[in-house]
C-alpha cells in the first residue's frame, strides 16, 4: 500500500483487482477530441507525449483544435468529432483535451443507444462531467479525470496522473482519506456519478440526468460558484425529487468562492446544514476537483462502496 499526504490530508492507494470493463492495454489507441471551449496544439501536443511514453498511441479528432464564439468548433464539428472517435474500431478511449463550457451542446442529438453502442471510456473533468453523465445513463463507465493541460504541465510523473494511467489499463484503486469533522458516517453501495455540480445540475429531468439512476453514490465538486448558488443547486434537485435514489455522497474541492457567507465560514458548512439531515452517509474533503493534485481519477458508471468511519473514509469500486 502506498500512502501520501496532500494538504494534511491523508490519501491511501491500494490496488484492486480488475473489473470487467472497457479497460485498455499497452499500444491501445486513444483519441484525443474537443468537446467544450477551444484549446491549443501545445496542450493537445503535452497530453500526446505523456499518453504515448504511457506506451498508448493516439489520433487527435479532426477539428479538435477549430475555434468558434469560444468553442472548440461548431456544435455540428464538434459532436461529429465525438461520433467519430466513439465509431472508429481502433479508438479504445476517449481522452478530452480541456472543459470549458459547451459539452452539453453534444448532447441534444446523442441518443444514449449510440452511446451503449460503443461502450469506450471518455476522459475528462469540470464540463465533460456532461458526457461521463450521458454515459452513466448508457449504463457505461467513464473516467472522471485529467485531460491534456495537467497530463502537459507534469509530464504524467505525479501521483494522480500515475493514477489515471492505472485506471486506464484496469487496475483500480481504493481510496483511503482522513476524517472530517463534518462527515456523516455510514455505508453506502451503488453506482458511483457527478462531476462538477453545476453542470450535472443542468441536466435535471433529462434523458442525461444521472439523478435518475436507481442506487447512486453522488460526488459533487466545483469552482467560481457562490455559496448562495450552490444551495439553490442543491434544493432544486432536492425539490425536483431528484435525491430520492442517492445512497451516499461524496463532497470534494469547491474552490474560488467568497466566504464567510450567510453566516456560513464555508462551503463544507453550508452543504453540512441541509445534507446531515439526509440520513445518508457524507464524507468532505474528498480529493476531486479543479485543482490536479488533489483531483484523483473516479469510474463512473461503476458500482462503488463508500464507507465513512470515525478513523476514515475509505471507496472502492466493486
Amino acid at each position: 500500500m502506498k500512502t501520501l499526504r496532500f494538504f494534511g490530508m491523508l490519501v491511501a492507494l491500494v490496488s484492486a483487482f480488475p473489473l470487467s470493463a472497457q479497460f485498455l492495454q499497452q499500444g491501445d489507441t486513444i483519441a484525443i477530441i474537443s468537446p467544450s471551449s477551444s484549446t491549443d496544439s501545445l496542450t493537445i501536443d503535452g497530453g500526446v507525449q505523456t499518453l504515448h511514453a504511457w506506451g498508448f498511441a493516439t489520433m487527435v479528432a479532426p477539428h479538435a483544435l477549430d475555434s468558434h464564439h469560444g468553442f472548440a468548433g461548431t456544435i455540428q464539428h464538434r459532436r461529429s468529432d465525438l461520433l467519430w472517435a466513439l465509431r472508429r474500431p481502433g479508438v479504445k478511449a476517449i481522452m478530452c483535451s480541456r472543459g470549458g463550457d459547451g459539452a452539453a451542446h453534444l448532447l441534444g442529438d446523442l441518443p444514449l443507444d449510440t452511446l451503449r453502442r460503443y461502450p469506450k471510456l471518455i476522459i475528462g473533468f469540470s464540463d465533460v462531467t456532461a458526457l461521463l453523465c450521458a454515459e452513466a445513463r448508457a449504463g457505461n463507465k467513464g473516467i472522471h479525470g485529467s485531460m491534456c493541460h495537467a497530463l502537459k504541465t507534469y509530464e504524467g510523473n505525479d501521483t494522480v496522473s500515475q493514477a489515471l494511467r492505472r485506471m486506464l489499463l484496469g487496475d483500480l484503486p481504493e481510496y483511503h482519506v482522513s476524517p472530517h469533522p463534518l462527515n456523516v458516517q455510514g455505508r453506502a453501495e451503488g453506482v458511483l456519478v457527478g462531476g462538477n455540480l453545476s453542470v450535472y445540475n443542468d441536466l435535471a429531468g433529462s434523458d442525461y440526468d444521472p439523478l435518475l439512476l436507481p442506487d447512486i453514490i453522488l460526488f459533487m465538486e466545483d469552482t467560481g460558484e457562490s455559496m448562495t448558488k450552490v444551495d439553490r443547486m442543491l434544493h432544486n434537485m432536492e425539490i425536483r425529487g431528484l435525491l430520492h435514489h442517492v445512497r451516499g455522497i461524496i463532497v470534494g474541492q469547491f474552490s474560488k468562492y467568497t466566504h464567510p457567507e450567510n453566516g456560513f465560514p464555508d462551503m463544507y458548512h453550508m452543504l453540512h446544514e441541509y445534507i446531515k439531515h439526509y440520513g445518508i452517509p457524507v464524507c468532505y474533503d474528498f480529493p476531486v476537483g479543479h485543482a490536479h493534485l488533489r483531483n484523483f481519477p473516479m469510474l463512473t458508471g461503476s458500482r462503488a462502496v463508500l464507507d465513512v468511519a470515525a478513523e476514515g473514509v475509505s471507496l472502492r469500486f466493486d
